[in-house]
Order: structure tokens, then C-alpha cells, then sequence
């Protein structure tokens, strides 16, 4: 596994990007958790890309950089060990979901938590566990963070995110409820499973997206639109949601904030994932992953 940086969708090798004039990276940067290493350093690595992009450019126009094959897999950007996912953060969503919220004013973000071992990346398989008939999508915006944080203001806020990524927020919700317990909920069995957060292609640097709050979200099943919507819909905004985080948990580099998905999820419809069916989770300025559905091998 190999660094890259990207230019207009397509992929130039990091290192060879280095060997062909692009100044010079840290030697950590290179390394297969390179991509991991700059959002750690990432006052010095965005200002390395602001530097370097406008030479890669320039390589590129005058054929000294060439872009890696097309039939190379692309991972996730790096393997996040903590992702915090926003609920019922769209109204529509929550209609959908027979959910009753409460007033903004009375209420503050519900957060819940996916594992390292959900993570997959652009090409790879969702795995369908055997105990589930109710296997579920959720296209969502993800904030990567760049910048350590305690008690973070809602000002500042967007300075703590070195960029955004895809999100696929795939749930067992047969899973997510439990009748043998007076808990009626069970997030960690519906949300947890491997395979279960598709994210990537690749991590796009916050200032090329400006307003996190005016960005398209889509997401496709065997070609057929299932959600399309805006951030613009957000009950609790990007910035709301990272201030409400940073009062419970300090926020490290490389944590990854899931904002919430939009309506036209499956269970809304009364339809689920089967193994075959294909996803095209795709957001407006990032990127697009497609991932097969399987069912997992016992």
C-alpha cells in the first residue's frame, strides 16, 4: 500500500511525484501509513499541499508525471480508530424512520461510535452477515480530523478538520433492536460488523470544500437512486456536531466525524441489501465508492 495524492479524479504516486520534482515530503509520509502521518502533521502537510499542487500540475501538463493504472486498488485513505456517527441528524430521515425528535432548542447531537474493523475502501466488499434480513445503507459526509481538541467552540470548530471523505454508514437494523434485555437498543450489533464503513476514495483537503454545509450526497443501488439530498438539511451542522463531541472526548488527528445520512435509506422503503446488489455512494466535490454486496463466507 502506497501514498497518493490526487488531481482531477485521477491518482499520481507519491513518491514518484517526489522523484519528478514536487518538493520534498517527510520520509514518514511515504511510508503505507503515510496518508495516517499527515493528518497527525497537518498544519505541515497542508501547507506542503498548498505548495506542491500547483507543481504537480505543471509535471503533469508537461508528461514528467504520469497517473498510476487505473486497474490499481484503491484503499481507504488510512484506517481511523475511532469514527463517531451521527443519528437521525436529517429530519426527513427521521420521518422516515417513524422517529419523533425533540426541538433543537431542548435537544444536542446523539452520537454513537463505529470500529476500525468496519472500515473498508473504494472496490472492496461488504460483507452480509447470515444473522441479518435488514441489511441497510446510509450515505453520510464525513470530517476528518486534523487538529487536537477539548471543549471546541462552534466558531472554531472547522479548524479542527484537515478534510472530507466518503461515508457509507451500512446498518443490520434487525440488528439494532433487542427484546431480551430491558435496553431496547443495540447500535453496537446493528452498526459494528465488519465490512460495515465503506470510506474514501480519498481525503479531499478542507479548504477546497469551504462550506461543509452546501455539499450533494447520493447514493445509488444497482443504478437506481436511493437518497440525493444537500447538507444543507443537517438538523446539527458539521461544526455543532465536532464542538458537541469535543465536550465529552478530546478530538485527536484522524478521528472521523460521520455527519448523519439523509432520507432514502432502505428500511423507509420497506426494502434491503441482498447479496449481488451494488452501492455508488457518491458526494459532490469528494468522490465516489462503489462496493459489491456479499454474503459473508462461514
Amino acid at each position: 500500500m502506497k501514498p497518493a495524492v490526487v488531481l482531477n479524479e485521477k491518482l499520481y504516486d507519491l513518491e514518484q511525484a517526489v522523484e519528478a520534482g514536487v518538493p520534498a515530503v517527510k520520509q514518514e509520509w511515504l511510508a503505507p501509513e503515510g496518508v495516517r502521518a499527515m493528518i497527525c502533521n497537518w498544519q505541515e502537510a497542508q501547507a506542503w499541499l498548498k505548495e506542491a499542487e500547483p507543481v504537480i500540475q505543471r509535471k503533469v501538463a508537461e508528461g514528467a508525471l504520469s497517473p498510476v493504472s487505473g486497474s490499481a486498488r484503491v484503499a481507504p485513505p488510512y484506517v481511523p480508530q475511532r469514527i463517531f456517527c451521527a443519528a437521525s441528524n436529517y429530519a426527513e430521515h427521521a420521518n422516515e424512520m417513524g422517529t419523533e425528535l425533540a426541538a433543537k432548542a431542548q435537544s444536542k447531537p446523539y452520537m454513537f461510535l463505529k470500529l476500525s474493523n468496519t472500515v473498508i475502501g473504494d472496490g472492496d466488499t461488504i460483507q452480509m452477515p447470515p444473522e441479518t434480513q435488514m441489511l441497510d445503507w446510509e450515505v453520510e459526509l464525513a470530517a476528518v480530523i486534523g487538529k487536537r481538541g477539548r471543549r471546541i467552540s462552534v466558531d472554531d470548530a472547522l479548524d479542527h478538520v484537515a478534510g472530507y471523505t466518503v461515508i457509507n454508514d451500512i446498518s443490520a437494523r434487525d440488528l439494532n433492536v433487542r427484546s431480551d434485555y430491558p435496553f431496547k437498543h443495540d447500535w453496537f450489533q446493528g452498526k459494528c460488523h465488519d465490512t460495515f464503513a465503506p470510506i474514501g476514495p480519498w481525503i479531499v483537503p478542507a479548504w477546497q470544500i469551504p462550506d461543509p454545509q452546501a455539499v450533494s450526497l447520493r447514493l445509488d443501488v444497482n443504478g437506481e437512486p436511493m437518497q440525493q439530498d444537500t447538507t444543507a438539511n443537517m438538523i446539527w451542522t458539521v461544526r455543532e456536531q465536532i464542538a458537541y463531541l469535543s465536550t465529552i472526548v478530546t478530538l485527536e488527528p484522524g478521528d472521523i466525524v460521520a455527519t448523519g445520512t439523509p432520507t432514502g435509506v432502505g428500511m423507509g422503503r420497506g426494502i434491503y441489501l441482498k447479496s449481488g446488489d451494488r452501492l455508488i455512494t457518491s458526494i459532490e466535490g469528494i468522490g465516489r465508492l462503489s462496493n459489491d454486496v456479499k454474503a459473508e463466507v462461514l
